[in-house]
C-alpha cells in the first residue's frame, strides 16, 4: 500500500461517506493508504468530507451527487472513479435510508424507496465493482446493514426487511465470489451516535434518549463512527482474507 498513483494504491468506494458512519470509514481506509472515492447523495456534504482528509495528507475525492438506487449514476459514478484512481478494490456499501412508521402507514413508496436505497443500492454497486475484483483476483466487499436486522424492530418493517436482506445478500456473495479472492462481509451497527441517530432522538423515536440506551448497553456507552470504521478497515484488510460471509456485530454487546 506503499506509493502513490493509481497503480500503487488500492482504490476503495465508500457509499454515504459524507456523514456518520460513511464519513468515519473514509478517513480510516485514506489513512490506512487507499484512495478513496466518496459516493453519496448531498454532494456537498462528500466535497466536504474529501477537503477533511485531503487536508490531514491522504487521498480522498467525491464524485458528484450520486443515488445509489439510481443504476445509470451509480455506473457513471464508478466509470469516473476508475478514470481517477484505477480499479476498484473495495467496496463498502454504507448509504442507507431510515424510516419509522406503524406497519399499516408505510406507503407502498416509502416502501419501495427503503428497498431501493438500503438494497438494490448495494446490489447496483456491487455489480459495478465485481468485475475489477475478479480481473484482479482480490477485493473487499464490506456492507453496513443494522442490528435492527437481528433483534427486529418495531415500526421499522421496511427498514429491517431490506437490512435483512443485505444480510442474505452478502452470504450469498460470499459464497459465489470466494473463488474470485473476493470477501464479502456485513457490519450490523447497533445504536450508533451519528447525526441519524440524534435526528431520530429528537424526533421521540427511540424510546428513551441516547445516554438512557447506552445504561442498558453492556459497555455503558453508545457506539462511535469510528467503532464501525474499526472493523471495517479490518475486514478489507490483507490479515482478512480468511473472513467471509460472515455478520461482524459492533454493538457493544446489544446483540450476541
Amino acid at each position: 500500500m506503499s506509493g502513490h498513483g493509481a497503480t500503487a494504491r488500492r482504490t476503495a468506494i465508500v457509499t454515504g461517506g459524507g456523514s456518520g458512519i460513511g464519513r468515519a470509514i473514509v478517513h480510516r481506509l485514506a489513512e490506512d493508504g487507499f484512495a478513496t472515492a466518496i459516493l453519496d447523495l448531498d454532494a456537498g456534504a462528500a466535497d466536504a468530507v474529501a477537503a477533511e482528509v485531503r487536508e490531514k495528507g491522504h487521498e480522498a475525492s467525491a464524485f458528484g451527487r450520486v443515488d445509489v438506487s439510481d443504476r445509470a449514476q451509480v455506473d457513471g459514478a464508478v466509470g469516473r472513479v476508475r478514470d481517477r484512481y484505477g480499479p476498484v478494490s473495495v467496496l463498502v456499501n454504507n448509504a442507507g435510508l431510515t424510516g419509522f412508521k406503524k406497519f399499516l402507514h408505510i406507503t407502498g413508496e416509502a416502501w419501495d424507496r427503503i428497498i431501493a436505497v438500503n438494497l438494490t443500492g448495494p446490489f447496483y454497486c456491487a455489480q459495478a465493482v465485481v468485475p475489477d475484483m475478479v480481473g484482479a483476483g482480490w477485493g473487499r466487499i464490506v456492507n453496513i446493514s443494522s442490528s435492527s436486522a437481528q433483534s427486529g424492530q418495531q415500526f421499522m418493517a421496511h427498514y429491517v426487511a431490506s437490512k435483512a436482506g443485505l444480510v442474505g445478500f452478502t452470504k450469498a456473495l460470499a459464497l459465489e465470489l470466494g473463488p474470485d479472492g473476493i470477501t464479502v462481509n456485513t457490519i450490523p451497527p447497533g445504536f450508533v451516535d451519528t447525526p441519524m441517530l440524534r435526528a431520530s432522538e429528537g424526533k421521540g423515536l427511540l424510546g428513551g434518549s441516547v445516554d438512557q440506551h447506552a445504561e442498558r448497553t453492556p459497555v455503558r456507552r453508545p457506539g462511535r463512527p469510528e467503532d464501525i470504521a474499526a472493523a471495517c478497515a479490518f475486514l478489507v484488510s490483507e490479515e482478512a482474507g480468511y473472513v467471509t460471509g460472515q455478520v461482524i456485530g459492533v454493538n457493544g454487546g446489544r446483540n450476541t
